[in-house]
């Protein structure tokens, strides 16, 4: 006989209709599903087609029209719910389909799964870099009612409880994202009180299962900080003046690059990205401008550069690449904490691939 077991399945997808400043918001609803133990042996090992498709009224997500509402939800990564933590639970990521079965135009996924397959022999990988603000009452941890902390100087990669605001969420997030097996890397305290930043991806992770796994991330922390009773925002200048925007830098290499880098082989996809930088800045995130002032660690929106362990430049080539003999990655300093993984890492992906082989 054939058991079977009652389980949490919380559906997560990518929609319309956020605050002001937002080009996105993520979306979840839980779903009580049975499955046999069988199923549930499948599910454990990856195998997704257990899974039923579901649905979402697309016209309260800005995603359709109240006359033809119906969007799909059809799952593409499932991980254990390791912020419930109640043994039952699992985060179902979903792509949105329309209901003809075709991908909905907020689906950007399935661009760069096409795009990964066909150039797979570049064995691309990606590291990305979220930061983000933890906010209570619509202003950053750390910053007092009605006025402002002491400059930005004593924050980065602090410890204290004058100077680090939130570390109890940061490291819950990195326990939950192991636990999850998320190839997540590290976290650290950033520059402005209230900011943290965690590392996803390494160089054995593609663009789709990174990008996957930073939206699974992202809502890890999200739901966190909801239990902690504050909020976090991902967007690009949460705090106008001098203060420290929120980025996402990408880091990036080919399995070329890795093993048989050259400064020429570099030269050759920078070039590419200044060809491509304009095109590339529309999906580098929403209020970027205000981030990127060719100042505090940024470059000019409006022109490209590169350079050698250079953080205001629009691509960083970390010294140690160098000094390996140009074996290594490169860092895309441009992207905006709001940036959806899969418009971006699929832009840098065709800058990879060279037009002459």
């Amino acid at each position: 006989m054939n058991e079977v077991t009652t389980l949490k399945l919380e559906y997560v997808w990518i929609g319309l209709n956020g605050f002001q400043g937002e080009s996105w918001t993520m979306r979840s609803k839980l779903k009580v599903h049975q499955l046999t133990t069988e199923d549930v042996a499948k599910l454990a090992a990856g195998d997704i087609s257990v899974l039923p498709l579901w649905s979402f009224d697309g016209s309260s997500t800005g995603q359709a029209t109240g006359d033809d509402s119906d969007c799909i939800l059809a799952p593409i990564r499932a991980v254990t719910d390791t912020v419930r933590n109640d043994g039952r639970s699992v985060v179902v990521l979903c792509e949105v389909l329309k209901p003809d079965g075709t991908p909905h135009p907020t689906n950007h996924r399935h661009v760069l799964v096409e795009n990964e397959i066909i150039n797979k022999e570049l064995e691309a990988a990606f590291g990305l870099e979220q930061e983000y603000s933890i906010m209570n009452n619509g202003r950053p941890l750390g910053f007092p009612d009605g006025g402002y902390p002491q400059p930005q100087g004593p924050y980065y990669c602090s410890a204290g409880g004058d100077r680090c605001f939130g570390r109890n969420i940061s490291e819950e997030h990195v326990d939950a994202c192991i636990r999850a097996g998320i190839h997540i890397t590290g976290t650290n305290v950033e520059v402005k009180p209230g900011q943290h930043e965690f590392q996803v991806g390494g160089p054995t992770v593609g663009p789709t299962l990174v990008s996957d796994e930073l939206w699974i991330s992202r809502w890890m922390l999200l739901r966190i900080a909801e239990n902690h009773g504050v909020a976090v925002t991902f967007e690009a200048k949460p705090v106008l003046g001098d203060w420290n925007g929120a980025g996402l830098h990408h880091n990036v290499s080919t399995k070329e690059l890795r093993e048989r880098g050259t400064e020429e082989k570099f030269k050759s996809i920078m070039s590419r990205m200044a060809l491509k930088h304009k095109e590339d800045m529309k999906v580098y995130g929403s209020d970027n401008h205000l981030r990127m002032t060719g100042e505090l660690e940024t470059s000019s929106p409006d022109e490209f550069a590169w350079g050698i362990s250079n953080r205001g430049c629009s691509v960083r080539i970390p010294v140690q690449t160098v000094q390996n003999n140009w074996c290594g990655y490169f860092e895309d300093r441009r992207p905006a904490s709001s940036i959806d993984p899969y418009q971006t890492t699929n832009a840098i992906l065709k800058s990879l691939i060279d037009p002459n082989k």
